[in-house]
């Protein structure tokens, strides 16, 4: 791996474990071994090195889902490993990342809104088609407009006002929405088949 890209996996290890606002170019620099005049050979300054982080994230997301999607039985088996990719990205965020992101650092958090406005939109939107194809979704649904919700939910997750931090962790509040989500749009036979990969999970 080239320099460039260890800055970027390292500062994205400690931004999200730390938040990007306790992070200094300074620690980045120390934890990668590196001085501070090697580190700004590759980034301009900390809010260039956030758009490249967050760029960097964008891409690996957009590339786990088109893989989960490619891969995936049927459409509930693809949101349920949807749902256990976001949580097991939520374990290693500390709450104030995004706190951070949208006070401080808007440019990247403008990247986020944009990759769940277009991308993620349209993969949920054609989850629920294809959930509705196959009878596991009820059939009187409006893909668009369940899309549209599951993305405004996700700005609910992480609502400071709703959810304190503290009181949840991002995990369980996604974790809970993921299931009012499928519950809602499921046939009876999408639940059994649901339940049914549950079990065998478990």
């Amino acid at each position: 791996m080239d320099t460039g890209k260890k800055i970027i996996t390292k500062a994205s290890d400690l931004f999200m474990q730390y938040g990007f606002k306790s992070i200094s170019m300074d620690e980045v620099a120390r934890h990668l071994g590196i001085s501070k005049k090697t580190l700004y050979q590759h980034v301009n300054n900390k809010a260039d090195l956030i758009q490249k982080v967050m760029i960097t994230h964008i891409a690996e997301e957009k590339l786990t889902m088109l893989k989960i999607h490619e891969n995936a039985k049927d459409a509930i088996d693809e949101m349920m490993q949807i749902s256990q990719y976001v949580s097991e990205l939520l374990q290693r965020v500390n709450p104030s990342v995004v706190y951070d992101l949208q006070k401080y650092y808007s440019k990247g958090w403008e990247l986020m809104e944009s990759l769940h406005l277009n991308h993620t939109y349209k993969m949920i939107k054609e989850n629920i088609k294809n959930g509705m194809q196959e009878g596991l979704y009820r059939q009187n649904l409006s893909p668009e407009i369940i899309a549209k919700l599951y993305i405004g939910r996700m700005d609910l997750v992480i609502d400071k006002n709703l959810f304190p931090v503290g009181e949840y962790t991002f995990s369980q509040i996604h974790n809970n929405a993921m299931m009012y989500h499928l519950y809602g749009i499921m046939s009876t036979k999408g639940i059994e088949l649901f339940e049914k990969y549950r079990t065998k999970n478990n």
